[in-house]
């Protein structure tokens, strides 16, 4: 792997402020001899520092950026500008980074999970932008509100929980000083039915601290309304009503905790023209919030890594 001049990602990061919201954003110069552009989009419950361990890895092919997004990472949430985070308003607000980083430049586009849902509104809201793309990547990304597995019950759990939290922010500021106390956090955390696979592999109590560290900083850096809200909304939506001129090439775990993968691969063949399977043979949806390079990496299969080899 190609070696950045430092390993420490605060070297990579930059102030980033579009339509009056302030965050950052990360950017990773081009190794020597490769001039593509690749552009990460992460999904929920993120931040840049989360995904540095993938983002090293996928450096190797031409240079990175991957912004904030508003209510995610400690960035202003649309919230402080008067709008709600819609799909349609994050989708917006992706076009507008594209439009301002990549002028005249072509880019790859790599989604992860929920951040492939923004990524797929944003080409279907802004057709002009397909001919930007050189590669499209879904890793572990949906399509549609039908492709989770959650039962019945905890599906309304989580869509009637979500919407009582994003009423107000008085109701997401008092959960978060008391459900999201870091004192609660660290005690019973690790306990909850979504974190559990999390902390399901943790060998030693060094790996289970900084794991928690990073639980800790992302449930207090995200907004929680833009949180509880953005989950209302994937909780109800369908991305295959517009057709998209481009192929997807769709990284799935084979045992994922969240998605139903064949229902993923209908509704993407419906959005897309063409459908490239690249399974991972995994047991989480995702790696490790604190997943080095070489635990992060699997998410990049050689089938994929090959279609990166050839960006231009």
């Amino acid at each position: 792997m190609p070696q950045l001049e430092s390993k420490n990602i605060a070297d990579y990061i930059m102030p980033l402020n579009i339509n009056g919201m302030d965050g950052r954003m990360l950017n990773l110069p081009p190794p020597e001899g490769k001039s593509a552009e690749i552009l990460f989009v992460y999904g929920h419950h993120s931040s840049i520092e989360r995904w540095w361990g993938l983002l090293q890895v996928l450096n190797q092919y031409g240079a990175v950026a991957m912004p904030d997004l508003p209510g995610f990472g400690g960035m202003d949430s649309f919230y402080n500008i008067g709008k709600k985070p819609t799909i349609d308003n994050l989708a917006d607000y992706l076009a507008a980074f594209i439009k301002l980083r990549y002028r005249r430049k072509r880019v790859a586009i790599a989604g992860m999970s929920f951040g492939f849902v923004i990524v797929t509104r944003m080409l279907q809201r802004y057709p002009e932008l397909d001919k930007k793309v050189t590669l499209l990547i879904s890793l572990v990304g949906f399509a549609h509100k039908d492709d989770f597995t959650f039962s019945r019950i905890r599906y309304n759990f989580y869509l009637y929980g979500c919407y009582a939290l994003s009423r107000s922010s008085v109701t997401a500021n008092l959960f978060r000083s008391t459900a999201l106390n870091p004192i609660l956090l660290r005690a019973f955390y690790a306990h909850t039915h979504n974190a559990k696979h999390k902390f399901a592999d943790i060998a030693s109590k060094e790996q289970y601290n900084r794991l928690m560290d990073m639980e800790v900083s992302l449930w207090r850096d995200n907004d929680v309304r833009t949180w509880a809200y953005t989950c209302t909304q994937f909780l109800q939506f369908d991305n295959c009503k517009t057709k998209i001129p481009l192929p997807v090439w769709h990284v799935s775990v084979e045992a994922d905790n969240y998605f139903d993968n064949h229902l993923v691969e209908q509704h993407m063949r419906i959005i897309f023209t063409d459908f490239i399977s690249v399974p991972i043979n995994v047991r989480k949806h995702a790696p490790s919030v604190v997943a080095d390079p070489k635990s992060a990496a699997v998410l990049l299969p050689p089938k994929l890594r090959r279609a990166l080899m050839k960006l231009q």
